[in-house]
């Protein structure tokens, strides 16, 4: 059993290491990762900037920018893992892979940690940016932010790892994006409370996970600690994030030769 343990968690650590090495020598996708929400999020607080303020009530830019805190890195994150993944698939390497010894849930937890590693490193750039150098603020601590920026990364990350099983090209995984994404960003109550939506949208809103994780970001811009409900939130992301990562792990297909 120790032995056993032990080639886990070398495969594991061996594939980690690896994509983390491949992100890094690939400066182009590391600048999009990093600074992307970043500049989204100057360009955002530049847009509100000059929106008068209605007395009693938080900036625009407060409301809206720690929603899209959570949102920049979904969405950046399922686009980068989705491509590599399927440059993956495309150029053999997940083949070869898979003749290995390298159990599925070895290779898709190295995946999705060492893509979460990178998930982190953006979504701390931009809670750094938001809060230090364009002043958002909010009720609730801004390290919980971070945590619900994180985990919105890391479903990304999952989603677009699942993605990445359904295309044979990269355009086609590019392809995905508004498919997956594009629903979640409409109806995940930003652009309208989800309770003010039609029946119908509501109910389709109540299974998409990113409403949850912005309505854990809405909890914490309106609560000065950690609420009941914002904790139950990131428990439905996250479960939506190991379900996505299962499934990914199944479309794996070993072969013998």
């Amino acid at each position: 059993m120790t032995t056993a343990l032990t080639r886990t968690t070398r495969c594991y650590t061996a594939t980690t290491v690896r994509i983390l090495k491949q992100l890094r020598a690939d400066h182009r996708t590391v600048a999009m990762l990093l600074l992307v929400p970043a500049l989204l999020i100057t360009l955002l607080y530049f847009v509100y900037h000059d929106t008068p303020a209605v007395p009693g009530m938080p900036r625009l830019f407060d409301r809206v920018g720690i929603s899209m805190l959570g949102i920049l890195p979904f969405i950046v994150m399922f686009l980068i893992t989705a491509i590599a993944m399927q440059r993956e698939r495309s150029s053999g390497t997940l083949e070869r892979l898979m003749t290995t010894p390298l159990s599925k849930p070895d290779l898709l937890a190295g995946y999705g940690t060492a893509f979460s590693v990178a998930a982190a490193a953006q979504a701390g750039l931009a809670c750094l940016v938001a809060f230090g150098l364009l002043g958002l603020t909010s009720q609730g601590s801004v390290w919980l932010v971070l945590l619900i920026a994180v985990l919105d990364a890391v479903l990304g990350v999952a989603l677009g790892l699942l993605a990445s099983a359904f295309a044979r090209t990269e355009f086609q995984a590019v392809q995905f994006m508004p498919m997956i994404v594009g629903p979640q960003f409409f109806l995940c109550g930003l652009l309208v409370p989800r309770d003010q939506l039609p029946r119908w949208l509501e109910i389709i809103s109540d299974v998409l996970p990113l409403s949850y994780a912005v309505d854990a970001l809405q909890q914490v811009s309106r609560s000065p600690g950690a609420t009941a409900r914002m904790w139950w939130d990131l428990l439905v992301v996250a479960g939506f994030a190991a379900v996505a990562l299962g499934s990914g792990a199944a479309t794996l297909r070993r072969r013998t030769a």
